[in-house]
């Protein structure tokens, strides 16, 4: 089991266009946006990958490393709050831990949003069928 980091920072405009988004879509593969279903970044390719952890801990701390370097942007005040944001970026031990996928979003300033997610691999638990893109 191990976890890859992708990011897609962009539009929120683009964000609600779902065509792109879908695996179908022609436009889907070369589409930096983030997936409908986070499982089908599985489907982009390896240069979306931002990094491949097997430790847990190591890929919770990129994952929080992610989060608050954007932190100073977020839209919301709330999501800027110190303890919300340590809450957030502590998180992601467990769950990756347990082999689930880690997903923060957020609305910045300038109509902007930032996805950051931690997609299990090898297999993935809800779509086991798609290979490791490394492996591929």
């Amino acid at each position: 089991m191990h976890h890859h980091g992708y990011t897609w920072l962009g539009s929120a405009h683009d964000l609600h266009k779902d065509g792109p988004r879908r695996p179908l879509h022609p436009e889907f593969r070369s589409s930096k946006v983030v997936p409908l279903e986070l499982a089908h970044w599985l489907l982009k390719p390896t240069s979306f990958i931002q990094g491949t952890w097997t430790d847990p801990q190591e890929a919770a701390e990129w994952f929080g490393g992610q989060a608050r370097a954007s932190a100073p942007s977020f839209a919301s005040e709330h999501e800027r709050d110190d303890d919300r944001l340590a809450n957030t970026v502590n998180r992601p031990v467990d769950r990756a831990a347990q082999g689930e996928d880690v997903v923060g979003g957020w609305y910045l300033t300038g109509q902007r949003f930032l996805s950051v997610c931690l997609i299990a691999c090898s297999p993935h638990r809800m779509r086991p069928d798609i290979p490791c893109p490394q492996a591929v």
